[in-house]
């Protein structure tokens, strides 16, 4: 399968499953586009009427162009045959039941009220709960004791607020040091806050424990304001700004994420990331709010419309910061074409409710912090492990090829058939697809190649001797 779309000036042929990417003038654009229903001759004529009165494309050029576009074809760079279905079902099998990295919820309670959270303010349509010390510990020995072969293990201090329940993250992350090395494990710690309890200690600690540390902010203050306020309804930007600063300086810049999330009252959203790159932040993320259709603050058609016109600006705009030796990172546009990810990943997805699972502070298991509260989807739990056998299944059987709907995506080894969370409650079905999320994916996908695209070209020309 080959996707071809124009993008900033570039002529973008995407060749689906080898992931080669062809930046190409108009006439090979052209030739590519009929290549696979016309015969070659038909091709030529075709081309020969299109380009009438061009002196630069000749019969003897077009004929050229197909012999390239054959080469590549030969080369499997072009239109190259999809050999991954067969095998999609059984990556997943070959893993097992092992588990590396578990979203752990220290805290089923929050600080802020914001009015779109998914986890119904941290409580996650449950009771309000702090993890103790012992279910924490008992989640962490059933990670190593869950990881086989593995080294390393991921583990993510998550909320509600995680912060509300400082004492024990500070104990967990003690114990786990103090057993790692005996037990050939080597444990990777992230933090998420909305920044509220954000202190001096917890900089330090941060700082010394956590591998990434992800910051909730929403951009201009306006913005983040009407939904991110405390339960007086107050905002609280003039709160967390400065906290946030005085963190990611300490931390020199690096290892952490300012993560925000963009509604119906704000689908311009690049006009918060550019506000959030000028308070000095450089590594950025903005989600689409996920919510029920009839919510205030879901997108519309009419703004997903803008938001993919948003991603357009955000990429051209980051490629002109690169070149003025003052790039901005955005999570979306993170891409690896050469190292990266491999295929297992590009399969098999996420490796929610099989490899990662989320925690709740009684220690039931769940696929993941978006499951969490819904008891159809309980797994297990920490002492008995994982006791829902048929459910894992499920998730086992979640890749790039379950999804009907995805089978003539172009996009399907990128999004891996899209996340299982937003797929359930948009359809009812983890084999769903939820089809706002798959638009802007694919927006970003064509945003991220084109930004290497540009990149490409530039070394080329910086590459050329002078004439």
């Amino acid at each position: 399968m080959v996707h071809q779309y124009q993008l900033n000036g570039y002529n973008i042929v995407l060749d689906t499953c080898s992931g080669s990417v062809h930046a190409v003038d108009e006439v090979a654009y052209d030739v590519i586009a009929l290549y696979e229903k016309h015969k070659p001759e038909e091709i030529v004529a075709l081309l020969l009427e299109k380009y009438r009165g061009r002196e630069d494309v000749t019969e003897a050029d077009l004929w050229d162009c197909l012999g390239d576009v054959e080469e590549l074809v030969k080369d499997g760079k072009l239109f190259t045959p999809d050999t991954y279905a067969g095998m999609a079902g059984t990556f997943k099998e070959r893993s097992g039941d092992v588990v590396k990295a578990l979203c752990l919820h220290v805290a089923h309670t929050c600080n802020l009220n914001c009015s779109y959270c998914f986890a119904s303010q941290g409580k996650y349509h449950g009771e309000r709960a702090l993890m103790s010390f012992e279910v924490g510990k008992q989640a962490l020995d059933f990670l190593m004791d869950h990881s086989g072969h593995r080294t390393n293990l991921e583990v993510d201090f998550f909320g509600g607020e995680p912060l509300m329940n400082f004492d024990v993250v500070k104990r967990l992350v003690a114990y786990a040091r103090s057993v790692e090395k005996q037990q050939g494990k080597n444990f990777r710690f992230t933090l998420t806050t909305n920044g509220m309890l954000i202190d001096d200690e917890v900089i330090d600690f941060a700082n010394r424990e956590m591998s990434n540390v992800v910051l909730s902010l929403d951009g201009r203050r306006e913005i983040h304001d009407r939904t991110r306020v405390d339960y007086a309804g107050h905002g609280s930007y003039d709160r967390i700004v400065p906290k946030f600063q005085k963190l990611v300086a300490a931390r020199g810049g690096k290892n952490y994420y300012m993560r925000g999330t963009f509604t119906h009252a704000n689908p311009d959203f690049t006009k918060d990331v550019f506000h959030m790159a000028d308070l000095g932040f450089t590594e950025l993320s903005m989600e689409p709010v996920v919510c029920a259709p009839d919510d205030p603050a879901a997108l519309t058609p009419e703004d997903l419309e803008v938001v993919k016109e948003q991603y357009e600006i955000l990429a051209k705009d980051m490629i002109r910061r690169r070149k003025e030796g003052k790039p901005i990172t955005f999570y979306h546009y993170m891409l690896d074409l050469e190292g990266g990810p491999c295929v297992y990943k590009r399969i098999s997805g996420c490796g929610s409710g099989t490899e990662y699972m989320a925690v709740t502070p009684w220690g039931d298991l769940y696929p993941c912090h978006q499951f969490v509260g819904e008891e159809a989807y309980k797994l297990g739990d920490v002492f008995h492990g994982v006791t829902n056998t048929a459910l894992r299944e499920q998730f086992r059987a979640c890749n790039a090829y379950a999804r009907p709907e995805c089978a003539d995506c172009w996009a399907r080894l990128y999004c891996s058939g899209g996340c299982a969370a937003n797929a359930y409650h948009a359809t009812g079905s983890i084999l769903g697809i939820y089809k706002p999320g798959c638009e802007l994916f694919c927006k970003r996908i064509e945003c991220a190649i084109m930004m290497k695209v540009a990149e490409a070209m530039e070394a080329d020309e910086e590459g050329q001797p002078e004439a």
